[in-house]
């Protein structure tokens, strides 16, 4: 076949081949999930260095069909010329070409010359699947696993040359030492734990809000290590940690007005929508309008489709290449290589994937909108390949969310069952980087039963641990309940604290997460609160979720992996967001109204920057729209979420005086006396859904970092940084505790103090001592009397802000702290070499508690 230059065309010989492949896979011994884990591999499109593009596409829903030739074909789009990688909005020429495919049962193959790869400068071919259904209307079949989507999921996927990003990446000499050749036959080595971690959601994390947003953060924190250049408290935060886990970064949801599958930031001619025939559509120019995607959202709201690509979103450059510099930037840091860990996002789909995604995937609804069958032969196999292509771009670990979620109906045993092989699968997929595989670091966020009624207390945390020894949970702590804003909290959860002691080796530890934070927004402000955390709300939060008695608790005394969050450390706003939903918007926002009380303040409302877009519909002050936000989401409660009857509510409350008589929420009624707020006048349902996305929107701008950077207390800034380094000279501290160990707490009033002492299972001249005190009055510390110590011993090794060494703690036999301070202290002297004091249990005072049922033992209180 005679080929225009750069037009695309089948190339029948590489085609047959695939064909051929295709038949040898298919008629093989192979299990039956075997053959469709061969298939999930060639599925997409895959560049060769000849010039050949192989391409493929799963589809069931086609094989049953009768389809008259040329109804089914591949749609290429290749632009001709260059995009502006940061213009929001433009318009380009591309050429339009349709390819017919090689149908092979479930399957359409094919390889394919003249199609355009995309580099870091140039933009690719788009591509997918096209077909006319029995009533002439034009239906599309995405490429599920694509390595490109630069204009969400709703446009088609991009051709992408990744086999010279990878070739040409600047960190293949880590992945030669720390993985195996491809051709060994060995198993891969597993990627060691790291010894703390720090969590980011990229589209804060950075003034930017993208991943090059960060790449520039810890380029510029390395330039400064390598000139040996002092660094800001802002820098500070981000250094120290072996490994980094962002928030996931798959492509999210979109918001849309209705459930049209058309993409509303690829724009094609309006007659290109549509078919002119059910003839091919012949080779033409088009137009095409791309707009910048925005979307904005913590991450979890995935529709599943292109979950091996990156949510264009938070891409700068719109580039692949984009991720892994920042990863190579990692990895290449001047201190030591630092981690990355994905967030994986496979155990629920967004109902949008039901536009998106072949129903074979999906079983049905759950409470985030759909479960995936991970059953299925084909469906399973095309995850774990959504996966690997992730995980390719050069990760080191993965945290595999909600793990409780994978579930199934067992025909054989009549029960529901939690779907452990699958997961189990994730933790065993290679990652291959160029000539070299590992395995990958492996941590399950696994509540279960949860939500079953009183999970909480039934939760072991470890049930995949006992599975797979080297995998780490979240802990009891850090996972979704933890509000330590609250009055009695460390002594309601001091069950699961002496867990976490004697056996939390392999649990994620700590106390602040995107789940905790929010959930510290829910708190119904009129439960008792800890009021020596601060004198506001939002001084509560920050000091109960980066607080100095629990961060040396947690660095220099517990056992497992601690990790912290970004926005906790830098004390700066987070909620759940999502710009990404017009469907339930409005009940998400009336969900989150808590945020405005705990996290936001008149200072932080008052500058320009801050809620533009509700502010220009009249909220003028922080508390009007606290009082606005307090009504809907009463509104929102009493009429079961019903928008009609909501809006109903307020039309009551706002409208003259007769019609405000019947207004039935009080709440709503209070809101007349702002006549600023004149869009409350003619409220109807498209300006709340308005509202909803403008305060999101907002809500997104709050939460950057960026903001508050002239905010930090630098002395803080660096004690965290001292704990962390503390911890990595102290790895033996990730163990559980031993028999030579203590670890007590006392109470008395409303005080809760935890202290305790640690020895070095293979040195026993290491000891170290701690005392936090973590609520309530002052208390007069006797460390020595509790742990029968001779304190002339022992020094200070870190002593929280606010204690002055010689002043507070001049005298180590008898001091005082108050809540949220605490002091770590490290022997200096053994009386004995052979045989090192230990510590041992004092009688059981009034005011100090025990736990329950137990005895003076190791690990236990006396």
């Amino acid at each position: 076949m005679m080929q225009t230059k750069n037009t695309p065309l089948l190339v029948e010989t590489a085609t047959q081949a695939i064909l051929d492949w295709a038949a040898e896979v298919e008629h093989s011994e192979k299990t039956v999930f075997e053959k469709s884990q061969a298939f999930a591999r060639k599925l997409g499109a895959h560049y060769r260095q000849d010039g050949i593009t192989e391409i493929g596409f799963w589809t069931p829903e086609l094989t049953g069909e009768v389809m008259q030739p040329r109804e089914i074909y591949l749609e290429v789009f290749t632009p001709l010329k260059n995009v502006n990688w940061h213009q929001k909005e433009q318009t380009i020429e591309v050429r339009r070409d349709c390819i017919q495919l090689k149908q092979y049962g479930e399957f359409f193959w094919g390889a394919v010359a003249g199609m355009k790869p995309g580099t870091k400068k140039q933009l690719g071919s788009f591509y997918w699947l096209r077909y006319y259904d029995h009533f002439g209307k034009i239906q599309t079949v995405r490429d599920v696993v694509p390595y490109s989507l630069p204009f969400g999921i709703f446009a088609p996927a991009e051709l992408y040359n990744i086999e010279a990003v990878q070739q040409n990446r600047a960190d293949l000499d880590y992945f030669k030492r720390t993985g195996i050749p491809l051709e060994s036959s060995q198993t891969p080595p597993r990627i060691e734990a790291p010894n703390n971690i720090l969590q980011l959601h990229v589209g804060t994390a950075s003034q930017e809000g993208t991943i090059a947003g960060l790449t520039r953060i810890y380029q510029e924190i390395a330039d400064k290590i390598n000139q040996n250049v002092a660094l800001t408290p802002v820098e500070e935060n981000y250094i120290g940690y072996d490994a980094v886990q962002l928030l996931p970064i798959e492509p999210t949801i979109e918001y849309r007005d209705d459930l049209s599958p058309e993409s509303g930031i690829f724009v094609l001619p309006i007659e290109d929508k549509s078919p002119r025939s059910r003839l091919l559509p012949p080779m033409n120019r088009s137009p095409l309008k791309l707009i910048k995607p925005n979307t904005q959202d913590w991450g979890y709201d995935v529709p599943i489709l292109g979950s091996s690509a990156t949510n264009p979103a938070l891409l700068g450059s719109l580039r692949p290449d984009e991720l892994i510099d920042f990863i190579a930037t990692l990895h290449n840091f001047p201190t030591g290589p630092i981690q990355l860990i994905y967030d994986l996002v496979f155990g629920h789909a967004d109902n949008q994937a039901e536009l998106l995604i072949n129903r074979q995937f999906l079983k049905g609804p759950n409470m985030y909108g759909q479960d995936l069958n991970h059953q299925l032969p084909m469906p399973r196999a095309i995850l774990l390949e959504m996966q690997r292509r992730k995980i390719n771009t050069g990760a080191d670990g993965i945290r595999i969310d909600g793990g409780q979620d994978f579930r199934f109906f067992n025909p054989l045993t009549g029960r529901v069952e939690q779907d452990d092989a699958y997961l189990l699968a994730m933790a065993h997929v290679e990652q291959e980087i160029e000539d070299y595989k590992r395995l990958l670091f492996t941590i399950f966020e696994d509540g279960r039963p949860w939500p079953e009624e009183g999970w909480e207390e039934k939760s072991t945390y470890r049930d995949l641990i006992e599975l797979m020894p080297e995998s780490y949970q979240w802990g009891p702590l850090i996972f979704a309940h933890n509000t330590p804003t609250l009055k009695g909290f460390w002594e309601k959860k001091w069950r699961r604290i002496c867990e976490v002691m004697e056996k939390g080796d392999h649990w994620i530890t700590g106390c602040g997460n995107h789940d905790t934070v929010r959930r510290g927004n829910q708190v119904d402000p009129n439960q008792p609160i800890n009021e020596n955390l601060g004198k506001t709300l939002p001084e509560v939060l920050h000091n109960a979720y980066d607080n100095p008695a629990i961060n040396l608790w947690v660095y220099g005394f517990s056992p497992g992996l601690p990790m912290d969050f970004i926005n906790a450390l830098m004390r700066v706003p987070w909620m759940f967001f999502r710009n990404t939903d017009e469907r339930y918007g409005v009940k998400v926002v009336s969900e989150e109204m808590g945020f405005l009380d705990w996290q936001v303040t008149p200072e932080i409302y008052e500058q320009p920057w801050a809620f533009k877009r509700v502010k220009s519909l009249g909220f003028d002050t922080l508390e009007v729209l606290r009082e606005f936000g307090h009504a809907i989401a009463l509104s929102m409660v009493e009429k079961q979420y019903d928008l009609v009857e909501v809006v109903a509510a307020c039309q009551a409350c706002f409208g003259d005086s007769s019609e405000a008589k019947a207004c039935e929420i009080p709440a709503l009624g209070k809101l007349t006396r702002h006549d600023s707020l004149k869009f409350l006048k003619t409220l109807n349902i498209p300006k709340l859904k308005q509202f909803a996305l403008m305060f999101m929107e907002d809500c997104y701008e709050v939460c950057n970092v960026s903001h508050y950077e002239a905010l930090l207390n630098p002395e803080q800034v660096h004690y965290n940084l001292t704990l962390r380094r503390f911890r990595k000279a102290h790895p033996w501290l990730h163990h559980n505790l031993q028999a030579t160990d203590r670890f007590n707490k006392i109470t008395e009033g409303d005080r809760a103090i935890f202290y305790g002492i640690r020895t070095h299972r293979e040195n026993p001249d290491e000891q170290i001592a701690m005392v936090s005190h973590l609520e309530g009055d002052p208390m007069t510390i006797t460390l020595g009397d509790w742990l029968q110590l001779d304190m002339s011993e022992w020094e200070i090794a870190i002593a929280s802000p606010g204690l002055d060494p010689q002043t507070h703690l001049s005298d180590l036999r008898c001091f005082e702290l108050s809540d949220s301070q605490g002091l770590l202290l490290k022997r200096v002297k053994t009386s004995d070499p052979q045989t090192p004091p230990q510590a041992t249990p004092v009688k059981k005072k009034p005011t100090r508690r025990t736990r329950k049922g137990s005895k003076s033992k190791s690990k236990k209180t006396p």
